[in-house]
């Protein structure tokens, strides 16, 4: 009797060996990793740093409960699809986004993983949302401008300067929002011709 209890006792303590570590690691709070996907354009260094900052004052600090994955296309915006697909098998959490071509190619890649967009152009025209009201899908965020926003400011800058006769508007020609943006600028320049 006295063995069988001895047996019963080590079977016990051996079990509690190793379900001390398994529970001590299961009530660890996840760390979570985070993709980031820039467009290597003017700023990019400081969008990261701005991010950094924000997250650290929320109370996510890097390396103790909350990981990065960085990834900039380095000016090649034909490599943002691969960097996409990257963060999406290193099974990231969430992946952020700067810029309507790093959103395109992480909606692209993944339809479950979330996707935060920051500075994308019009998300609707752009087919990264299905609707303001409704964005379906995995991808939120916010958008900087939209296209209709372009042609306003042709007609605001002619009211306020009414001599000014040239608007110069400079674009970034791989974006697909540069299009659309575009062409509200001229129209709206149309809206104030046919004013005069």
């Amino acid at each position: 009797m006295l063995d069988l209890k001895r047996r019963e006792f080590v079977t016990l303590l051996g079990g509690a060996a190793v379900a001390l570590p398994l529970a001590a690691r299961a009530q660890q709070p996840k760390v979570a990793t985070i993709g980031v996907l820039v467009v290597g354009a003017p700023g990019w260094e400081q969008f990261w740093r701005l991010f950094r900052d924000a997250m650290r004052q929320t109370g996510y600090v890097e390396g103790r409960n909350i990981r990065y994955q960085f990834r900039s296309d380095q000016g090649q915006m034909g490599s943002l699809p691969e960097l996409a697909a990257e963060l999406v098998r290193l099974n990231v959490d969430l992946i952020v986004t700067w810029f309507t071509p790093a959103a395109l190619a992480a909606k692209a890649a993944t339809r479950e993983t979330p996707i935060v967009m920051a500075l994308a152009g019009d998300p609707v025209a752009n087919g990264l949302v299905n609707s303001l009201n409704q964005p379906g899908g995995n991808v939120t965020g916010m958008s900087g401008v939209n296209a209709e926003l372009g042609g306003k400011s042709v007609e605001l800058i002619r009211e306020m300067l009414p001599s000014t006769h040239r608007i110069a508007a400079l674009a970034n020609a791989p974006d697909p929002f540069s299009k659309p943006f575009l062409e509200q600028i001229e129209a709206g320049r149309q809206r104030h011709r046919n004013r005069d």
